[in-house]
């Protein structure tokens, strides 16, 4: 099996509904995106994927959020933007673009600082 991990960001506020605790008033990160893909071959040139392919399609799901009130957002509606919501959302919104014969994304993690992260990965 391979695996290939890129990482990026994005600035964004939100709030937590229903929290006891300063992250339930209004508050922004810079949130840290670790995004990995699994297979079990390569192309014809090595690769799983290409990393400017997978960077890319990962910015355009980023500039939906980047920058924006997320409570504010569709997405988070009927859930609480909380890292481990968002590492949910960007799973399946990147697993509906780069999940196909032979590549998938294994696995999200969203970092709301240098020492805090939330997982999203399906068995």
């Amino acid at each position: 099996m391979y695996e290939v991990k890129i990482v990026t960001q994005f600035a964004a506020a939100h709030r937590l509904e229903n929290f006891k605790g300063k992250c339930e008033g209004l508050h922004g990160h810079n949130w840290k995106v670790e995004v990995f893909l699994v297979g079990r071959a390569l192309d014809n040139t090595g690769l799983l994927m290409d990393f400017g392919v997978v960077k890319a399609r990962t910015k355009q799901v980023l500039e939906e959020i980047d920058h924006k009130y997320l409570n504010e957002l569709a997405a988070f509606q009927d859930r609480n933007p909380s890292s481990e919501n968002l590492a949910c959302y960007l799973y399946e919104r990147l697993g509906a673009i780069f999940n196909r014969a032979g590549v998938k994304v294994r696995r999200v993690d969203v970092w709301e600082s240098d020492t805090s992260c939330a997982s999203y990965y399906q068995d």
